[in-house]
């Protein structure tokens, strides 16, 4: 029973993380043979401010660094 963790920053829409679950279950499927029934995919929405890299914060790093 396959499961796989994805952490992501809030923002992304309601299809995007449905796109990632199908791609990741397919992904499972093809490479590993898995049946998609047995796989669980969850994800987790973190708040910027709850994540860190680079020694700062997100909402710190995306100030200085927009897109």
């Amino acid at each position: 029973m396959p499961f796989v963790n994805v952490k992501i920053t809030s923002g992304a829409s309601v299809e995007q993380k449905a796109q990632i679950v199908r791609e990741m279950t397919d992904t499972l499927v093809r490479v590993l043979g898995k049946k998609p029934e047995h796989t669980h995919i969850v994800i987790d929405d973190v708040a910027p401010e709850n994540w860190g890299f680079s020694g700062m914060l997100t909402t710190e790093y995306r100030k200085l660094h927009p897109k």
